[in-house]
């Protein structure tokens, strides 16, 4: 079992492009994972994390409504956005600049087989991030995220999560709103919840601007101490 995670920040780069790369590192250790088991090898399999800014894109889980995005395509056009569905859990997202969007795949054999603790160790990763810049951060009952005001009329979500999973590897993630444009978010329902906002650490905080490597600096620490990893 290995507990490395190989991490990889990508910039700004498109949400398809990115979604292919996802794709070529997830089989790529399923592969691994069938070869090791037909021939009776114990080789390592590897864990990436990747780090990722995309321009303004709505994506939509398989179990999706379209009906949740409420512009056509020629409105997302004239606001510069792109649309994709995917083959992620979860309804529609919305990604975009100033937000922080993180992929882990990695092989859960190698840390635990278990993807509702992996959902809730990945929400407490970001809880605890937040709470180094005094926020009081929870998850809601039924809805995978990270919250504010939770039970409230003032609810509101900084952080979506949507993941897949196949023999125990994960791809897809989480996006953190920290300098986001909020919108953008206008233009759908978010995740398919009526009735609740959504917001940004820097809205949060009352700043123009948040340091975004700041907020990956610690988002990394407390992954690393959750799942018991190293990245090299």
């Amino acid at each position: 079992m290995s507990k490395e995670v190989i991490l990889k920040d990508l910039g700004l780069k498109d949400y398809k492009e990115t979604w292919d790369y996802q794709e070529q590192l997830f089989k790529t250790i399923i592969d691994a994972k069938i070869k090791n088991r037909r021939e009776e090898l114990a080789l390592e399999t590897a864990n990436y994390f990747l780090f990722v800014e995309h321009p303004h894109v709505y994506t939509l889980g398989k179990s999706g409504d379209i009906t949740n995005l409420l512009v056509d395509e020629v409105q997302l056009a004239e606001k510069g956005a792109t649309f994709y569905k995917i083959n992620r859990g979860g309804d529609i997202t919305y990604h975009g600049p100033g937000q922080i969007v993180g992929y882990p795949i990695l092989d859960l054999d190698n840390f635990f087989t278990d993807i509702h603790k992996y959902l809730r160790f990945l929400e407490e990763v970001v809880i605890l991030t937040l709470a180094e810049y005094g926020l009081k951060t929870e998850r809601s009952e039924g809805e995978t995220g990270v919250w504010l005001d939770v039970g409230t009329p003032f609810a509101r979500k900084i952080c979506a999560m949507g993941v897949r999973a196949s023999r125990w590897v994960t791809m897809h993630g989480f996006a953190l709103n920290v300098n986001a444009d909020l919108g953008f978010f206008d233009l759908m329902i978010p995740c398919g919840i009526k009735g609740k906002a959504v917001t940004s650490l820097n809205v949060e905080l009352g700043k123009k601007v948040v340091d975004v490597e700041e907020v990956k600096e610690k988002l990394l620490k407390h992954f690393a101490n959750l799942f018991e990893a190293q990245f090299i």
